[in-house]
């Protein structure tokens, strides 16, 4: 118990600093390459952030224990709306959503957060579902990349023209691997504790995973959300948040609906979690189109929103 405690500090301690690294090596990446923030955290940023969902879901998958991640996955996507959404709100003094490409991306990121859950309703999450998710996935991804109104990119006349920047690029691009790595390995370290811890309390398996592991996996994305908005990148939060659950809701259990397949006996230790979910993506939907602002007053109500579940989830975890 306290070799998994210590784990579970150090990790926590590691993946603080990895996550200035990241946010600072990202940051210089997107001015050399001339990206917006909002197009380079809602892919590049939010795939890194996404690792410790994608290994958990391969690893649970190939263990035949696919409701882990499906459990985490819920509890993650829960904390990206709730969580990160709120402190980024707090610390920016607000968040703002401007512009009909980021309402409709915030949008669209709630939407497919709840694709999953309705094909899970049949008790079942089948290959062809994974194939279905996969698709949605590439789709999103494609339709992101192919708006110029996001993604404005000019390499070659760098290269050509000034050799000690693009010295300075493959720094931070090394940087920014090195800083993902540690994320991942910090996140897994937090992880493996945290199973650890709570699997002597006998807890359901998807409970274990909505309550402690999606902790665990999450905060890569609370840690460069608090970041990115102390050095002035407001915008990076919201496309880390919306790339994250796209990826989450997507790719990750795509990936583990074609690897394996499962069937849901009984619901009930689901419904609280696709409650909440449809909760959560409601009001994040609402608030980040009114007034083109999420405001301090609405961070609470996302925080009590996540309070709320964590009791619920508690209480009915065995």
């Amino acid at each position: 118990m306290i070799l998994y405690i210590f784990i579970f500090i150090i990790s926590c301690l590691i993946l603080v600093r990895s996550g200035t690294w990241v946010v600072q090596a990202l940051t210089k990446i997107a001015q050399f390459l001339k990206w917006r923030e909002f197009i380079v955290t809602a892919v590049l940023m939010a795939f890194a952030t996404s690792l410790p969902e994608i290994f958990i879901g391969i690893s649970s998958a190939l263990g035949k224990v696919p409701s882990l991640s499906f459990g985490t996955i819920i509890g993650s996507n829960i904390i990206a709306l709730t969580l990160v959404i709120g402190i980024g709100t707090f610390l920016a003094k607000g968040l703002r959503f401007q512009g009909k490409v980021l309402q409709r991306s915030s949008f669209d990121a709630s939407i497919i957060t709840l694709l999953p859950l309705l094909l899970i309703l049949d008790k079942r999450l089948s290959r062809i579902d994974g194939l279905i998710l996969l698709s949605v996935f590439i789709f999103y991804f494609r339709q992101l990349l192919s708006q110029e109104e996001r993604f404005t990119r000019i390499l070659s006349n760098s290269f050509r023209e000034d050799r000690t920047e693009f010295k300075i690029f493959l720094k931070n691009l090394g940087i920014f691997f090195g800083g993902v790595f540690l994320l991942l390995l910090s996140a897994e370290g937090i992880v493996f504790s945290a199973s650890r811890l709570a699997s002597v309390l006998d807890i359901l398996l998807v409970s274990i995973g909505t309550l402690f592991v999606a902790l665990g996996t999450s905060l890569p994305e609370i840690t460069f959300g608090i970041r990115s908005i102390t050095m002035g990148y407001k915008e990076m939060i919201i496309g880390d948040v919306i790339g994250s659950v796209v990826i989450n809701s997507t790719l990750v259990l795509g990936l583990v609906a074609l690897i394996c397949p499962f069937e849901v006996v009984d619901l009930s230790p689901y419904l609280i979690g696709i409650t909440f979910t449809m909760i959560t993506a409601l009001f994040f939907t609402i608030f980040s189109r009114t007034h083109e602002i999420i405001s301090r007053k609405e961070a609470v109500f996302l925080f009590l929103i996540y309070i709320v579940f964590l009791l619920f989830q508690i209480l009915f975890a065995r």
